[in-house]
């Protein structure tokens, strides 16, 4: 059971608190409640773009690196569909430094043309050498679009089209800042050997003062139910062959979100789980393969990917993984097998709540969902799936007409 404090400023910066008596290390997280399903769809790819620019410096702290290395912390971010990250890990002694620097930067970046156009160089670089510069790297950019054709998962962060960065102006730039960078639209996270009324009195003196913004509402466009199978055949200077098979599933929310990631782990988590013994180790269709959610806040997709031995066909790869996917629904869990990846999520999960630092971004996240104290749910929540919510589920989600499918052929 974790245990934390939450309380929320004038300005609606909600604040939680986690007292970790086992480390002299404090995890300063910041969560801002915006990704890449805010953008507007001309403009793709500033929710990562801005994860960058908070880098490079606020209106009062024109080096944000200098202060932190100082005070013998690290920092780092990440940006998904769904939101955006910053953290930072230091001694507990260095905590105002921290607080600084994450408030000044959420009170006003130094945004100029210079700075601006140094991270766009940046991101188009990362996009080519990530997406189109490396093998398979394009796959799920094409994957995206082909499984999604109203909600903005349609794209990925880096955004679906590199145009869309090359082309932003700091005017844009300024406009998405005062939209989405809001201490009304985040939730600090602080875990460390710390008191509730001293993160209080912190938050006050160098949050407080930060006026909330008028944010933007989020209308996003639902996903119509899909009716029919989707296709997408490309050819690539790749070595080999590779499939991509997307079907959609439940938002994070609803309880079928853990059925359909459990059925990720029966097919495919470890050396012992069924397409790795069926499809690689015996019949020797594929050098690997795998099967994963995306794990998005809204409906999101369920995922096997594999790529092909050489000389194995397409179709008859494919065909592999149906009977896979249909053994979920017709035949036989044994209930150890269940309990095995049940087990296994568990001693996963509960290692990573070992670091003070996930149990910080994890607080914030779980409170964006509507609580932090979901937390302290989510084995819980796995282990209430039943056999019969695995079959019922896969019925539905493994339907045909769910699926999208990218054959990513190799050059010959």
């Amino acid at each position: 059971m974790i245990k934390f404090d939450k309380f929320t400023l004038n300005n609606g910066l909600k604040v939680i608190v986690h007292k970790d008596t086992s480390t002299t290390i404090v995890a300063v997280n910041i969560l801002y409640n915006v990704g890449a399903r805010d953008e507007d769809p001309n403009k793709t790819g500033f929710a990562h773009l801005f994860e960058h620019l908070m880098f490079e410096g606020s209106k009062n702290i024109p080096s944000y690196d200098t202060p932190l290395q100082i005070a013998g912390g690290e920092n780092n971010a990440f940006t998904t569909n769904d939101i955006t990250n910053y953290y930072i890990t230091l001694p507990k002694e260095n905590i105002d430094t921290a607080f600084w620097l994450e408030s000044d930067r959420m009170l006003g970046l130094d945004l100029s043309e210079e700075k601006l156009n140094i991270q766009k160089k940046v991101v188009v670089e990362e996009f080519n050498q990530r997406y189109l510069n490396q093998p398979y790297g394009d796959a799920f950019l094409l994957l995206r679009p082909l499984a999604y054709k109203s909600h903005p998962y349609k794209w990925a962060t880096i955004g679906k089209n590199i145009e869309h960065i090359k082309e932003a102006n700091l005017e844009d730039v300024k406009d998405f800042f005062m939209k989405h960078y809001a201490p009304n639209n985040a939730i600090l996270s602080v875990s460390g050997n710390i008191e509730t009324e001293d993160i209080k009195a912190l938050a006050e003196k160098w949050f407080g003062t930060i006026e909330s913004k008028q944010t933007l509402i989020r209308n996003l466009t639902k996903e119509p139910v899909q009716d029919k199978a989707r296709k997408l055949t490309v050819e690539r200077d790749v070595p080999i062959d590779a499939i991509y098979k997307a079907f959609h599933m439940s938002a994070k929310n609803k309880k079928d979100y853990y059925t359909s990631d459990l059925i990720s782990d029966l097919l495919s988590n470890g050396k012992s789980s069924r397409l790795y013994q069926n499809l690689v180790k015996d019949k020797k269709l594929f050098s690997e393969i795998n099967a994963y959610i995306t794990g998005d806040i809204d409906e999101g997709l369920f995922i096997v990917s594999g790529k092909l031995i050489e000389n194995i066909q397409m179709q008859d790869a494919e065909e592999a993984i149906n009977i896979e996917l249909n053994k979920i629904i017709t035949e036989k869990i044994e209930t150890r097998e269940l309990e095995k990846v049940k087990n296994k999520f568990e001693s996963v999960y509960q290692f990573g709540q070992i670091s003070t630092l996930n149990k910080a971004t994890d607080l914030a996240y779980y409170e964006l969902l509507g609580d932090a104290n979901k937390i302290n749910q989510e084995i819980e929540k796995y282990r209430s799936v039943s056999l019969e919510d695995i079959k019922t589920l896969a019925k539905n989600m493994f339907s045909p007409h769910n699926s999208s499918t990218l054959y990513y052929l190799s050059k010959k």
